[in-house]
């Protein structure tokens, strides 16, 4: 029996967790449960499973901080949705808990603070994100090893093979068609500019220790080979699944065991190709601009992930135009000198200046349409 402390419980990463302890209650037990605000869901979730310690972070920050420490919890669950998700990474993983981390965020804006952290503390760092637990599993579970390659892949997006001129006129409802992956609707968007799989490369560099010049991004469409490892001997190895979140949710709860899932077989008895791509950013420059973030290290991405945020959020709200989210991003980032990352309170401090100066650049651009 795993105790679980949950962050995010009503999101999308957060109700598949609890359907994986609703399937298997001899397994699984939520003992902390925290979600943003309040809402019919955290209720019914709060009655069906009767943790000991909830939270509502809108309305108890610190109390629901601190679930994030659970002495009782044997992992803390980290499915937070943007910066937010920080603060509950770095409390888990000072306490030496477990980290199961679905949260972007916590190793792109603070990864320099995270892994020295956890390595100190003997905390173990769980990737949930598909492409990481992909990389994972094709390390044997090891997060260090020597590597030729670690080839991280991206399905395109809903517009992939789009121009320049055909992305600027896309509308919300468009963008949040994701092909072949059910998601939030921010983490919807960032596969749509394709940042995310800019976001995905820094997490692989903070996670694996693998150097920048040793990960590579490929277009798979399918969404069947979730990542691959390409050791120094030329072989490559690769983790294939149908797309769903169930296979790598699951086994971050069950590590280092593997137990049955809902996910579909794939049924080799039929023909089906895997098909490649060049990932071109020429067209979907967010996600060469978020390389240059993390290679320059520091504060940078925790600005780029900020102006991120408050643009996606305008896009949501049809203040600004879809191509105009990398000109607001690209903005904020290059009003910002870079500093070295030094604490917590530093990040928020500048995640919430690099907000302001987003939204004032947001204004602007609103007020030209």
């Amino acid at each position: 029996m795993k105790n679980i402390a949950l962050i995010g419980s009503t999101g999308s990463i957060g109700r598949q967790v609890l359907n994986a302890a609703r399937s298997r209650p001899d397994l699984f037990k939520i003992v902390g449960l925290v979600a943003n605000v309040p809402s019919e869901e955290y209720e019914r979730q709060k009655a069906e499973f009767k943790p000991a310690y909830s939270a509502l972070a809108s309305v108890d920050g610190e109390g629901a901080a601190e679930i994030a420490e659970l002495g009782c919890a044997d992992v803390i669950f980290n499915a937070a949705v943007g910066f937010a998700g920080l603060e509950y990474s770095l409390r888990a993983v000072k306490a030496g808990k477990t980290l199961a981390l679905a949260n972007k965020e916590t190793l792109v804006c603070g990864g320099e603070i995270i892994m020295p952290e956890a390595e100190a503390r003997g905390a173990e760092i769980i990737p949930v994100d598909s492409e990481h637990s992909a990389i994972w599993q094709c390390l044997g579970f090891k997060r260090r090893a020597e590597v030729r390659r670690l080839i991280i892949t991206a399905s395109g997006g809903p517009f992939r093979g789009f121009t320049k001129e055909q992305l600027h006129n896309v509308t919300p409802e468009q963008a949040l068609k994701h092909p072949t992956w059910k998601m939030g609707k921010k983490i919807t968007i960032d596969s749509a500019t394709l940042v995310n799989k800019g976001y995905e490369v820094i997490e692989a560099h903070m996670l694996y220790g693998t150097p920048y010049s040793r990960i590579q991004a490929v277009i798979q469409p399918q969404s069947m080979v979730h990542s691959m490892v390409e050791f120094e001997d030329g072989a490559i190895l690769a983790q294939l699944s149908y797309p769903s979140m169930e296979l790598p949710i699951r086994l971050a709860l069950t590590y280092p065991e593997r137990i049955p899932c809902a996910v579909p077989p794939t049924d080799f008895s039929k023909p089906f190709s895997l098909d490649f791509e060049p990932l071109d950013g020429k067209n979907f420059p967010l996600y060469a601009f978020a390389l240059e973030c993390g290679e320059e290290g520091g504060t940078k991405p925790c600005v780029l992930n900020a102006a991120d945020e408050a643009a996606v959020g305008a896009f949501l709200a049809r203040r600004i135009a879809f191509t105009d989210i990398f000109t607001v991003v690209e903005r904020v980032v290059n009003a910002f000198e870079k500093q070295p990352v030094e604490s917590f309170g530093q990040l928020k401090e500048i995640d919430a200046l690099a907000r302001k100066k987003a939204e004032a650049e947001i204004s602007c651009i609103a007020e030209l349409k």
